[in-house]
């Protein structure tokens, strides 16, 4: 098990080299890439089913014993994080084989994309507050340089604006680590879930907890600093995009959850009613500037947001069901984000224009890729029988539960909203009809092959979240267990530390 567990790290970064040392031959880089992220996805299958068998796993690494040692540590949360990863991730690779051009590829697209996989999949598995701010750290140098490559003006005044507050972030985080350790001594998390008292004595916990709220909040782009996502995410090409929408946020929502439900078991009003502001904000003010997109990116980009305070809301109910509905909703808006960026960067790619206005007629020319675009934008919208649609209905079943009739009104209220966004880029871009001199600017006319290795992973992503729609019951059962371990943090801890 102690192989299996260090994969999701050791393969991106195995990948990562060997990609590097063939930068001069694109062919080898190509095969590398996808070898590489088809290895992690089995990674993480088989780290999901020993979860699934065995419960909580954990290995120290060196044999140095936890809490001094680093210790590597799955439950069901990161267990599943790790596998739909390894699932996107595959699909992204084998899309950019065809949406990536050569020049991004000679300049490092393929080290980079493993490098900042290795990055999350360590966010995910690390069982320590310092070494989730280094992978913090690899993950964001991974990222500012995937965002800069092309060297593209707006790409560098998004980049710019993404360092500069995920900067604050990291200081924010820092903060607060450094409160934990100089009270209690440790970083282990499984160590400071017991070790919280001298915290709680000097009547620091809140401001703990604010400073955390802080630094993953902004790295979850939750309200108020969520502005630097849509003013970077449009910029770089589909497939970074598309990676960068499904995956960096849950890694700030990822640590919210593991962090508020190990160290903040038994959080006080005002923790709760500010986790819940800020969700009802941070879904209000998403979906609110989706609707005034005209750019099909951008619009994505808001509605990343927005689908953030879902999760934040089940996360302020602090309850075994409002945790089961964030977390089946941050699996299930993994693969949702990342079909949604993908479809668009083909939207563009048809029709040589990023706005939406502009682009009518593709349901005529393009009906393979209407139809994949509507079941992960109606799941994103909580339509049933789209998986989206469960992961809402849990939450706002757990908003009633507590009686939180405002939050669960903001939540029906944005889930309307959304339909209504992504409604109007299926009437104006898919259905409105185009004249012939606007088919005559529509950009592209691949070739057969380039086309599979575009919408074929768009098809298997579309694919997958109907099939899950169909039959959520497994995965509801995994959130559910998943939720359980995050309530109850005895089995965590016992993994971690023995005993």
């Amino acid at each position: 098990m102690k192989t299996l567990l260090v994969l999701p790290i050791i393969v991106p970064a195995i990948t990562d080299v060997c990609a590097l040392l063939a930068r001069r031959h694109r062919t080898v880089q190509r095969v590398l890439g996808v070898f590489g992220a088809a290895v992690l996805f089995g990674a993480g299958t088989l780290i999901i089913a020993e979860v699934h068998a065995h419960g909580i796993q954990a290995v120290q690494m060196g044999n140095w014993p936890a809490p001094f040692g680093i210790t590597l540590v799955v439950d069901p949360l990161s267990a599943g994080l790790v596998g739909i990863s390894g699932f996107v991730a595959l699909a992204v690779t084998v899309y950019a084989l065809a949406g990536i051009d050569e020049v991004r590829e000679q300049f490092g697209f393929h080290p980079l994309f493993h490098l900042l996989l290795m990055g999350i999949n360590g966010a995910f598995i690390t069982g320590d507050l310092f070494n989730l701010y280094v992978w913090y750290e690899v993950l964001l140098i991974a990222s500012f340089a995937l965002l800069v490559l092309g060297n593209e003006r707006k790409q560098l005044d998004g980049a710019v604006k993404y360092v500069g507050i995920n900067l604050v972030a990291s200081a924010a985080f820092l903060s607060s680590v450094g409160i934990l350790y100089g009270l209690t001594g440790t970083l282990n998390m499984a160590d400071l879930a017991g070790s919280m008292e001298p915290v709680r004595e000097l009547g620091l916990e809140p401001v703990v907890a604010m400073l955390f709220l802080i630094g993953f909040g902004i790295k979850a782009a939750l309200f108020p600093l969520f502005y630097w996502l849509p003013a970077s995410y449009h910029t770089p090409p589909a497939p970074i995009a598309a990676i960068f929408a499904g995956l960096l946020t849950k890694v700030g929502v990822y640590s919210l959850l593991r962090v508020f439900t190990l160290l903040f078991p038994n959080p006080s009003g005002y923790t709760q009613a500010v986790l819940l502001i800020v969700a009802g904000a941070t879904m209000l003010l998403g979906v609110f500037g989706a609707l005034v997109q005209q750019h099909v990116l951008r619009l994505l980009a808001f509605l990343v947001i927005s689908a953030m305070g879902y999760v934040v809301m089940g996360l302020g109910f602090f309850t075994t069901l409002g945790l089961a509905g964030a977390v089946f909703y941050v699996f299930q808006d993994v693969p949702v984000k990342t079909s949604l960026f993908l479809i668009g960067g083909l939207m563009e790619r048809e029709t040589g224009t990023s706005e939406i206005g502009r682009m009518g007629g593709l349901y005529q020319y393009r009906p393979l890729l209407a139809t994949a675009f509507i079941v992960p934008a109606f799941s994103l919208a909580g339509f049933p029988p789209f998986p989206g649609f469960w992961g809402k209905l849990t939450l706002i079943q757990a908003g009633l539960a507590q009686e939180r009739w405002a939050i669960v009104a903001v939540a029906l209220v944005v889930g309307l909203l959304t339909l209504l966004a992504v409604a109007q880029v299926w009437g104006r871009a898919f259905w409105q009809s185009a004249t012939v001199e606007e088919r005559e600017e529509f950009g592209a006319d691949d070739p057969r092959g380039v086309r599979a290795l575009l919408q074929g992973p768009v098809a298997v992503l579309a694919g997958t979240l109907f099939a899950l729609g169909c039959y959520a019951e497994p995965l509801l059962a995994f959130a559910h267990d998943a939720a359980v371990h995050l309530t109850d943090s005895g089995p965590y801890i016992q993994a971690v530390l023995g005993g």
